[in-house]
């Protein structure tokens, strides 16, 4: 399952060998700094499950994948046994946003806005 790490002054997104492969994507990283904003996800596949797709996507069940829509470049990482999670905004990055899910997603977005 993939997990949100701080390192340094970065937001790691570490994938699993599988994901990596569901995905076409090797672990992601951003500044602290370009993160804008972090929200909790009741349903993390619903905005993860729209647009173009480079990855795997099996509608509500899995979304590992890049998605573009409506001008925006988001990467998800997505599973049936994670339905909750959390997206982190960013900018001046690769992507616009990552959708993650997570067991605990205000736990993780906890940690995040703190640092």
């Amino acid at each position: 399952m993939a997990e949100l790490e701080i390192v340094a002054e970065e937001l790691v997104l570490k994938l699993s060998a599988k994901e990596k492969l569901e995905g076409i994507h090797g672990d992601l990283r951003a500044p602290l700094s370009a993160i804008r904003s972090v929200e909790i996800l009741e349903n993390a596949h619903q905005p993860a499950d729209r647009g173009l797709k480079l990855g795997t996507r099996i509608h509500g069940v899995i979304e590992v994948a890049t998605v573009t829509s409506k001008g925006e470049r988001i990467f998800a990482a997505v599973h049936h046994d994670t339905p909750r999670g959390i997206r982190i905004d960013l900018e001046g990055t690769e992507y616009d946003a990552w959708i993650v899910g997570c067991s605990d997603p205000e736990k993780v977005a906890e940690r995040i806005r703190s640092r």
